[in-house]
Order: C-alpha cells, then sequence, then structure tokens
C-alpha cells in the first residue's frame, strides 16, 4: 500500500472521525482512510492546494443541457449497425451546435445526467459509471470536456429502484446489499422535511424480509446509506472515473438530505456538512482546478451554510435568485430582490455564487420562505399558471401540502405581470439575465431559455410529469431554422443573450468575487455597483424593472466627473451634463469608468 502524505492523512482521519463518532464501525478509520485515499489515486507527491483561490474569471459561462436536448436529424431507414453507428449522437450534436453558435461566450457545458437512468430524467441513475447509449458514449463526453470546462451532477443522495446495487439489496449478497437507508414505520419520521407528498418509506421485499427503504423523493429513487464507509467508497471511485473523463465541476445533487438520523429532520445535518468537506479534501488534492457546487434547494440561510469557512462548496446555487427576480418583473418593484442582495454576504475568494434564473427543474418556492410572504408567493403562483405554468407540492411536518416549485420555461414565465400578458415579453426576459449576468457570481443560463423554448404542454401530457414542461428536445433542423429566421423570438433572443454575454465577458468588473453595492432608487429602477479587484474598473448596472419609461437621474450615480463614462450595451457616452438617462421598459444599462 503506497505511502500517503500525512497532513492529508490527518485532515482525512478527523473528518472521518467526526461523520463515524456515532456509528459502531467493523473497520478502522485508517483502513478507511487509506482506502479512500487509494480509490482516488492520490500518492505521497500530492501537494495541498493553494487556499481560498479563485478557479473562475468573468470569462466562465455555464450552459446547463441535457445531452438530448437536441436530437439529430433523423435517416428513414438505418439499414445495417454500420450505417447506424456513422449517425450523429445527441451528445455529438449538442457539442456541433455549441461549437457553431455559443462557444465565443461559452465556456463550460453542464450536460445533466448522462447515465443510464429508469426515472426523473435522469436523476435515477442505474449505472454510475456508462453512459446512456441513447445519447453517445464516454468519447462523446471528452469531446466535450476537451473544449469546455464539464460540469457533471453526482447524484449521491440516490439511485435507481433498477439498479444493480439494488437488486443485490432484494438478494442480500454482493455490492450494494448493504447501501440502503431502512427505517421502520413504527418509527417516528414526523421531523423529516419532505420535498414531495409520496409517503417516505417504500416496502421492498428482500431474501432476508420485508425491508423499508428511504425514498426522499419517489419510490423509484432509493436513498443510500452513509452511515456505512463503503457508500462512501464506491462514490469516490465514481468521482475518480469521472476526473479522468474531464469533469472539471461536480454538482453534489440534494447533497441537503445525504445523511438521516430517525427522530430528526434529516436535512442539512452536520454529518452532511462534514461530508461535503471531506469530498472536498479528496477532489481538491486530486485536480486543485476542480469545483464542486452543491445543489440544496432549501431557504436562503441555510443554502448559505454550504460555504463553510472556505472549506465546503466552491460554490452554491443561487436559489432564491430565480423567485424574487421573476417577482420583480412580474410585480414592477424590486422591494424583496432589492433586499435580498443587500443581505447576502460576499463570497470570500475561494467561493462564490452559481446564478440562474431557470433550470431543468421548477422555480423553487422554498428559497423564498421568508423573503416572500405567503400571499405574494400565492399571486407568484396564480400569475405562473394563468401563464400555462404548473404548481408541484410538498408535504409540510403538519402534514399539509405547500407549494414547492413552479414548473414553467421562463420565456412563457415573462410573457406579462400580475396584471397579464402584454406586448414586452422578449424586453422582459432579456432584462431579466441582464440583472443575472452582472450580478455577484458565475452566470448559469438553461439552453432552453438561450433558445427561448416555450412550454412544452405535449412532453407533460406524455409523462404526466410537471417538470417536463421546461424539458422539451428540439430536432436539430428545426431548431437550426429557428434561431435563423430573423422574424421568430427564437432568433432574437438567443442574439439578445449573445450580445449581452460578449460584452460581459470582458469586464473585470464582472469577476465573480468583484466587489458589489446595491444601489438605492426607488422600487422602479434596480441597480447595483460592481468594480473590479484591482479597482480599475467600475460599471453601474440599472435595469427598469416596469413597463413604463423611467428617468434615471445621472447625479444619483456619483459619477466621478475626471473619468470618462460609457454605456456598454448601447454604446453611447454617459457624462455629468446630462440631467438623466431615460430607460424604456426592461431597459438595462451597464455605465463604465472603461471604454471596450
Amino acid at each position: 500500500m503506497p505511502k500517503h502524505p500525512e497532513p492529508l492523512l490527518n485532515r482525512l482521519l478527523s473528518q472521518l472521525e467526526f461523520i463515524y463518532q456515532d456509528i459502531e464501525l467493523t473497520t478502522s478509520l485508517d483502513d478507511i482512510a487509506a482506502q479512500l485515499l487509494n480509490e482516488m489515486r492520490l500518492t505521497n507527491d500530492i501537494e495541498a492546494p493553494v487556499p481560498h483561490k479563485n478557479h473562475w474569471s468573468e470569462q466562465d459561462i455555464i450552459l446547463i443541457t441535457y445531452g438530448d436536448s437536441i436530437l439529430p436529424e433523423q435517416t428513414e431507414q438505418m439499414a445495417s449497425s454500420a450505417i447506424k453507428a456513422l449517425q450523429p449522437t445527441p451528445l455529438k450534436t449538442l457539442k456541433q451546435f455549441i461549437d457553431a453558435n455559443l462557444s465565443e461566450v461559452i465556456n463550460s457545458v453542464h450536460i445533466l445526467p448522462f447515465f443510464p437512468y429508469s426515472s426523473d430524467d435522469g436523476f435515477s441513475v442505474i449505472d454510475y459509471s456508462s453512459v446512456n447509449e441513447s445519447l453517445g458514449d464516454w468519447d462523446d463526453i471528452q469531446q466535450i470536456s476537451k473544449r469546455y470546462n464539464l460540469m457533471s451532477d453526482l447524484v449521491i443522495n440516490h439511485c435507481s429502484r433498477r439498479s444493480m446495487w439494488f437488486e443485490n439489496f432484494r438478494l442480500g449478497e454482493g455490492k450494494g446489499h448493504d447501501f440502503f437507508f431502512t427505517a421502520s414505520p413504527e418509527d417516528d419520521l414526523s421531523m423529516v422535511t419532505r420535498p414531495r407528498i409520496s409517503p417516505l418509506l417504500s416496502e421492498v421485499q428482500t431474501e432476508t424480509g420485508m425491508q423499508y427503504v428511504w425514498c426522499t423523493f419517489s419510490h423509484d429513487q432509493v436513498d443510500f446509506d452513509f452511515r456505512n464507509p463503503k457508500v462512501l467508497m464506491a462514490f469516490c471511485n465514481i468521482i475518480r472515473q469521472y476526473l479522468d473523463a474531464g469533469v472539471k465541476i461536480f454538482r453534489f445533487d440534494a447533497i441537503a438530505f445525504l445523511w438521516k438520523v430517525v427522530g430528526t429532520k434529516c436535512i442539512n445535518l452536520p454529518q452532511t456538512h462534514e461530508m461535503v468537506r471531506l469530498l472536498r479534501t479528496l477532489i481538491e488534492h486530486a485536480d486543485p482546478t476542480a469545483i464542486i457546487i452543491t445543489e440544496t434547494n432549501i431557504p436562503n440561510s441555510q443554502n448559505l451554510t454550504y460555504f463553510g469557512n472556505a472549506n465546503e462548496a466552491h460554490a452554491i446555487y443561487n436559489f432564491s435568485l430565480p423567485p424574487l427576480l421573476i417577482n420583480t418583473l412580474l410585480t414592477g418593484s424590486c422591494l424583496y430582490l432589492k433586499r435580498w442582495v443587500m443581505s447576502m454576504p460576499p463570497a470570500q475568494d475561494g467561493t462564490t455564487y452559481f446564478n440562474f434564473i431557470a433550470s431543468h427543474d421548477g422555480v423553487g418556492l422554498r428559497p423564498a420562505e421568508g423573503l416572500l410572504s405567503e400571499q405574494e408567493i400565492n399571486t407568484l403562483t396564480d400569475t405562473i399558471q394563468a401563464f400555462g405554468g404548473k404548481v408541484s407540492w410538498r408535504a409540510t411536518e403538519d402534514g399539509d401540502k405547500k407549494a414547492y416549485e413552479m414548473n414553467v420555461s421562463l420565456f412563457n414565465a415573462l410573457k406579462g405581470t400580475v396584471e397579464g400578458e402584454d406586448k414586452y415579453n422578449l424586453e422582459r426576459f432579456i432584462c431579466a439575465h441582464a440583472i443575472m449576468f452582472a450580478l455577484e457570481g458565475i452566470p448559469g443560463i438553461y439552453i432552453h431559455s438561450m433558445l427561448g423554448t416555450l412550454n412544452d404542454h405535449n412532453k407533460v401530457k406524455h409523462t404526466k410529469q410537471n417538470r417536463s414542461i421546461n424539458r422539451h428536445q428540439w430536432q436539430n433542423e428545426l431548431l437550426t431554422q429557428a434561431i435563423n429566421d430573423q422574424s421568430k423570438h427564437h432568433h432574437k433572443v438567443l442574439a439578445g443573450l449573445k450580445a449581452l454575454l460578449a460584452i460581459r465577458i470582458k469586464q473585470p468588473a464582472f469577476h465573480p468575487n468583484a466587489t458589489q453595492f446595491t444601489l438605492h432608487l426607488g422600487l422602479q429602477l434596480f441597480g447595483f455597483w460592481r468594480q473590479s479587484k484591482d479597482r480599475k474598473q467600475s460599471i453601474f448596472c440599472i435595469s427598469n424593472i416596469t413597463k413604463q419609461t423611467q428617468r434615471l437621474p445621472v447625479s444619483e450615480l456619483n459619477l466621478i466627473c475626471t473619468e470618462e463614462w460609457y454605456e456598454l450595451i448601447s454604446q453611447t457616452e454617459v457624462n455629468d451634463t446630462m440631467l438623466s438617462i431615460e430607460l424604456a421598459p426592461y431597459q438595462t444599462v451597464w455605465i463604465s469608468n472603461i471604454r471596450p
């Protein structure tokens, strides 16, 4: 067994001791630590990573997509397997589309679970070590990773009921037979935090008798039992494989639910946080440039804890941003968005926010709890439903149902205001992204936002899943026609967002960790100020979030008169002789002291 560096080994032992302090183990912590290091292929010449180092810049933009969001053109007949092998895979088609249309503004790609699965569009993984044959193969994945920073899901809380591990659980033998969390229907589970309304426990007949497996999300997604160190070892093996395939960014899916203790809420437990710290220790020693992003769709104050002391997640999903920004544009008031932005602590170096306003899931409402009142959330959900969206529910501790997320394409969500539909759909949509692109953090853009995809009601009808409404699959030929037709909103959306991104990635003041201060310009103008880390560039980012023209008094900005100021989006001069700037409905300005 190779010798491992003592500082790393000691750190792992300390973390393992905390995690398993209440667990009776059959293997010593020293042996567990040694096996983890072997799974990760860490040797004694591994140097500790530099702490508080930012592995990102203003040029980092992440595209979020399924491997089959764009389907290759189909031939009428595939006469032989040889001909079939020549056909482009969805992953090849995806790369070709990104190369041709987005490569100048996108440098990172998050491919949502690309493994064999049984449900939840990939998040019920059957085999973590394989690429879904319907998408392509590992070579397709590696080709994408050679040109773009590749982000992959680590679906670490649960796996598919159809996995070999779970089959071995039924049989009571082989790898996986002891990987799953079980409980008794007699246990007090009343405090458990649930993201769904389905029963928590699922009855399973095994060779050793009836068992009740824990299912946080669905009965096809069975939760792992990390009290067994073998589960941790298995995932370290998976992480190593993903690193070898070129994965640079790990999305820890549903990580908040990882550790369970009967009689507690079973969310955000101390062992879960320590597990994130342990996995970070291993990952950053294996690749000092790799990044962990935690996916924790929970209230904002809880979400922030996953930064730890810059020793847990490198980045956290800014889950409160989507509902608050959508609410702002639907109501014409930035009150709650402004309050929230002012309350958010600056991310220290080595950490950052992952900003997004649309995703493969819906718009989570738990992160709006405590930020919007129940009445405001009800108004928001009513408006979204009027625009063709859906609402998904969760069970509360007292057994009631509560809105959990809104399921809708972002373009449809912004087709009007609380007063109803209007003519400003495109302008409102572009405005939402202009705000998100400028905020502190790394922007993540869902491919269907980039394309202005509409609600897919046919897919919802087919799958009977609300989330399918924003998981459309484009035929490549039809997509090409749509984005090339200048009369279609798809073309206008793509052109508008690319133009904003082309500006953003050139501004040092938009570095994810650049200084940010909120401006006080009333409730109809939402604004903030960014300053580059070297303090040479300042940008005032101001958006009219209403459908009425608004005037921005230039004096409110306190522009330094000895510097020249320039509006980056419209490419116009701004000077202190101007009394005000007139902002059209949903117009955004980025006023910089440095001309491009």
